[in-house]
């Protein structure tokens, strides 16, 4: 059983599934509904009940305390019938706050000879809303920031994950590798940054994602929430490192290959080994060798800087539109910003 949930004065509509909260239903297809905590305890995500019925099978309602009559808690509530919903929604990232907020480390894997992925985890009552794409600030005790992108997507939101690559002499990577522990406590500003998936419901422009290096992690936020939402368009991911160890998680894309029928992926190796026998080259020449004409296409880059640019000029001499090229580069450094972000483009 589904109930049509409408949204007032946005005008948009979703389905909500029988016993699935209203804000998981909004945000798996693609529907901006404000929230914070999720666990019903903030009221960030209180909405006006306008017509029809919900009921709360968790029992977390706290910040339904002192609230006017017909308020409903989205990330607790679930319809019992079709409702009509009185709601601000979210319409993009300008309209998200960025936040300091302290965190602790939940988990650290190496994955791989020089990066590793962190699990951040927030306070019980505090829930990060971000668009896919989006990065953080970790503020340092100086005041000086290193910036990481999110490599999760919005509905996954338990934890914060990042993907730091080892900078010789960077002293927060050192400290990242060397002697950080599990529960160590940092402080983080977030979210941040343009370079967001576009979803834009009425196009079916074929989109190709290439990154760089850990340029990785906001495509792999980004890929996800695009499964998550049920995106149909063809995506193609081409991730380009130097050599086969520089693949991180290169079995995940290759996994998303065989699950879903619109996603290809292609990995491309500067340096590649002996027994290589995939593509070789730089990331963004396998772009266009596979794509002579890309007028049509949506492209995403995110990775170093002089990848990011010769992929613009590649792209926009084979017919790609300023208006369908969005871009994240940064930089890594010894003991300076890490990232710069760019603005979409």
């Amino acid at each position: 059983m589904k109930f049509n949930v409408r949204t007032d004065p946005g005008g948009h509509q979703f389905q909500a599934r029988a016993g699935e909260k209203l804000l998981d239903a909004a945000l798996r297809q693609g529907i901006g509904l404000p929230y914070g905590c999720r666990n019903g305890r903030c009221g960030s995500c209180s909405a006006a009940l306008l017509e029809g019925s919900v009921a709360y099978p968790s029992g977390k309602t706290e910040a339904l305390e002192g609230q006017p009559p017909g308020t409903c808690l989205t990330c607790q509530a679930v319809a019992e019938s079709d409702l009509l919903v009185r709601v601000a929604e979210v319409a993009s990232v300008t309209e998200i706050e960025a936040r300091i907020l302290p965190c602790r480390v939940a988990s650290k894997e190496q994955l791989s000879h020089d990066v590793v992925r962190l699990q951040l985890k927030l306070p019980d009552n505090q829930r990060l809303h971000f668009f896919a794409g989006q990065y953080l600030d970790f503020i340092l005790r100086d005041g000086r920031k290193r910036a990481f992108s999110i490599a999760n997507a919005p509905h996954d939101d338990d934890h914060i994950e990042l993907h730091v690559r080892h900078v010789p002499g960077g002293e927060f990577t050192d400290y990242v590798f060397d002697s950080m522990k599990d529960r160590a406590i940092l402080r983080i500003l977030a979210p941040l940054g343009t370079f967001v998936l576009h979803e834009d419901s009425d196009s079916d422009r074929p989109m190709i994602f290439m990154g760089g290096g850990t340029g990785f992690a906001p495509i792999k936020g980004m890929v996800e929430h695009a499964f998550h939402t049920g995106i149909e368009r063809p995506m193609h991911l081409y991730w380009g490192v130097r050599s086969r160890r520089d693949l991180y998680l290169s079995e995940l894309p290759e996994r998303w290959a065989r699950e879903h029928p619109n996603f290809d992926y292609t990995p491309v190796l500067s340096e590649p080994d002996a027994d290589w026998d995939g593509r070789a080259g730089f990331v963004h020449e396998a772009v266009v060798a596979d794509h002579p004409d890309m007028s049509g296409f949506d492209v995403y880059m995110s990775g170093p800087p002089v990848m990011v640019e010769a992929g613009r000029l590649a792209f926009e001499a084979r017919g790609l539109g300023v208006d369908h090229m969005f871009s994240d580069a940064f930089e890594y450094a010894a003991d300076s910003k890490r990232k710069q972000e760019s603005a979409s483009s």
